[in-house]
């Protein structure tokens, strides 16, 4: 019996080691393309160098500059010692091309690689002002395979709980569970649109934590809504860390830090259960 337990203590303990943390990053980045400069770009790089994969909102879509812009910051993840790939949707099929954008994501090729193609969902074109970009991928050790599905949803005085309804069914009609819904969803993870995911066992990487910037500091306060987050499968995911980037760290610097953005990224840092 004393045989059988240490045996057992050791599988679940080589079972643990093999286990491969990775860590996932989500960044509304304003207007990206049209008028981020060298020094904006490169603070861009410092915050997400240290993460596996990237799923950014709002890349410009009118013109090339969007493109070129993602194609500029995966250059210069290059350059920080990581081999980084990328890739950018088409403009999202919205019903006007003021609020047609691009997305796109970025990742480490030590760490992950990307299964298939990555596509936007035009089963959710007709319902979603821009519907969400679709990519698969692998953990390199562990084998895992999971989705992120990276979305901006329509203004809050829109109804984005209309677009929002449909997530609940991406397990089923991806035919799995481990699937990361990232971005800006302009609301917050208490409205009742989520309760359905929540009961399919899904959870926010955020609780009531503002990841909007104001314009100006009021009383010391520069932050101001939550609308962005990471829902994740939390019984196929352990977490080891959540939160939200601050890369703003004073009243003094937000009208610098506006410049890059006026949202701050979401991080995830989570490993597979086995």
């Amino acid at each position: 019996m004393k045989k059988h337990f240490s045996l057992v203590l050791f599988l679940l303990l080589s079972l643990n080691a093999f286990a491969q943390d990775f860590s996932l990053l989500t960044w509304n980045i304003q207007d990206l393309g049209r008028t981020k400069d060298a020094k904006e770009l490169d603070r861009m790089v410092d915050v997400m160098r240290d993460y596996d994969i990237v799923a950014i909102q709002e890349v410009v879509a009118k013109d090339p500059a969007g493109a070129r812009a993602v194609a500029t910051l995966a250059d210069l993840l290059n350059r920080t010692g990581a081999k980084w790939d990328y890739r950018i949707s088409d403009p999202t099929r919205s019903p006007s091309s003021y609020i047609s954008e691009r997305y796109a994501y970025l990742w480490k090729t030590s760490k992950v690689r990307l299964l298939g193609r990555t596509y936007l969902d035009d089963v959710l074109a007709d319902s979603c002002d821009r519907e969400p970009y679709m990519a698969q991928f692998q953990l390199k050790s562990t084998q895992d395979t999971f989705v992120v599905v990276n979305f901006h949803a329509r203004r809050f005085d829109k109804e984005p709980e209309a677009e929002i309804r449909h997530f609940v069914n991406y397990p089923n009609r991806l035919g799995m569970g481990k699937v990361f819904i990232v971005g800006d969803f302009n609301l917050n993870e208490s409205h009742e649109v989520w309760r359905p995911l929540y009961t399919q066992g899904f959870q926010p990487a955020l609780q009531q934590t503002p990841t909007t910037l104001k314009r100006k500091c009021a009383k010391g306060q520069y932050f101001n809504y939550p609308i962005d987050n990471i829902y994740f499968p939390a019984q196929y995911v352990e977490i080891i860390s959540a939160g939200r980037i601050d890369f703003v760290q004073s009243c003094d610097s937000l009208e610098e830090a506006r410049g890059v953005s006026d949202h701050v990224p979401v991080v995830l840092k989570a490993r597979f259960k086995f």
